[in-house]
């Protein structure tokens, strides 16, 4: 058995937050770091509330029973927020001596674009060494397959669709169903799929108002009872209310219904790949950090753990899967 030795850099204290909407894995993802910094002989700070606890303070230092019993827990025991006093240079002025008086010469950002841009941001500033873990559910970001949260996102939103489609077979009804998605539509790709959703709306693809109804017609002359659309809140016709309002109005005659799944999608004991993706994104964060690298992120693209520039994960666009989106018209008819 080949064993690695892995060289680390000398640093003492790092610390980690979580920031911007939460997402099912966090606290696995934060569990990884501590145990992984306490591992390694360092000590390891939670910042909580985010940047704006950067800001005010809000810094502990945490022990391997800080994170015991939190792999299995949704949300994030560290808090989040969104701050808007980091987006000035006072703010991050104040964030950089909280981190200076103790000693902190590490960073870890659990987050999306909006955090690891601040991350970017503060790193050019101030230097302080920093590696972003991605935590979104909209698996929206370059540099990983799949972030942390998109896939209990994704369950949680394909047992509303089935729960949904025993009333639309029970009373021969159009459900649209409404996921979260603003500017991608991953989650709406994968459980509209998953769930067998006879047309999928993102806001990657143009899909008109007439194309819904060609396509609704056609499952009607196809003896299909009843039908499930499944919407991004971002699709570029408005969302799951006004794109049911048009097609009622050229559909009058159908019993269209709206469901807007909203917040329960972010909530929730993370599952099991979202547990191991976290934990091992976590480790590698640390790992990462003490190795000397510093302004990317980390994630996993083919299997393989890989690091990213913040520039390149927040600049580069990713792109849904060509096969997925084409399987949905096929296995719509």
């Amino acid at each position: 058995m080949l064993i690695i030795e892995l060289k680390f850099i000398d640093m003492n204290k790092i610390a980690v937050l979580t920031s911007g909407g939460d997402a099912p894995g966090m606290n696995a993802c934060v569990r990884a770091v501590i145990r992984g910094a306490i591992y390694h002989g360092v000590d390891a700070y939670g910042i909580r509330y985010g940047y704006n606890g950067m800001i005010d303070g809000d810094i502990y230092k945490m022990k391997s029973y800080s994170v015991s019993n939190i792999i299995q827990r949704g949300g994030t025991i560290l808090k989040s927020a969104r701050s808007e006093m980091f987006k000035t240079k006072e703010g991050r002025e104040k964030a950089f001596l909280q981190l200076q008086r103790r000693g902190i010469e590490g960073l870890i950002v659990i987050g999306g674009d909006g955090s690891f841009t601040g991350a970017s941001i503060f790193y050019e500033e101030f230097s302080i060494p920093t590696i972003g873990v991605p935590g979104t559910i909209d698996n929206d970001l370059y540099g990983t397959d799949y972030t942390i949260g998109f896939d209990t996102a994704v369950n949680t939103a394909l047992d509303a669709i089935d729960k949904i489609r025993d009333t639309a077979n029970s009373h021969d009804r159009i459900f649209f169903i409404e996921v979260m998605g603003r500017h991608t539509g991953y989650i709406a790709l994968e459980c509209g799929i998953g769930g067998g959703a006879e047309l999928i709306m993102v806001p990657e693809t143009s899909t008109s108002i007439e194309d819904v109804v060609h396509t609704l017609e056609q499952n009607s002359r196809l003896s299909k009872t009843s039908s499930i659309v499944v919407i991004a809140e971002g699709d570029e016709e408005g969302g799951a209310i006004a794109t049911a309002a048009k097609v009622k109005e050229r559909m009058p005659d159908k019993d269209i219904r709206v469901t807007t799944l909203g917040h329960i999608q972010r909530g929730g004991a993370p599952t099991a790949r979202d547990r191991i993706l976290a934990s091992r994104l976590g480790l590698a964060a640390i790992e990462g950090l003490l190795s000397g690298k510093s302004n990317m992120m980390v994630g996993v693209v083919n299997g393989k753990l890989v690091y990213t520039s913040f520039k390149e994960g927040i600049n580069t666009n990713k792109s849904l899967n060509q096969e997925l989106l084409r399987m949905v018209k096929i296995m719509s008819i």
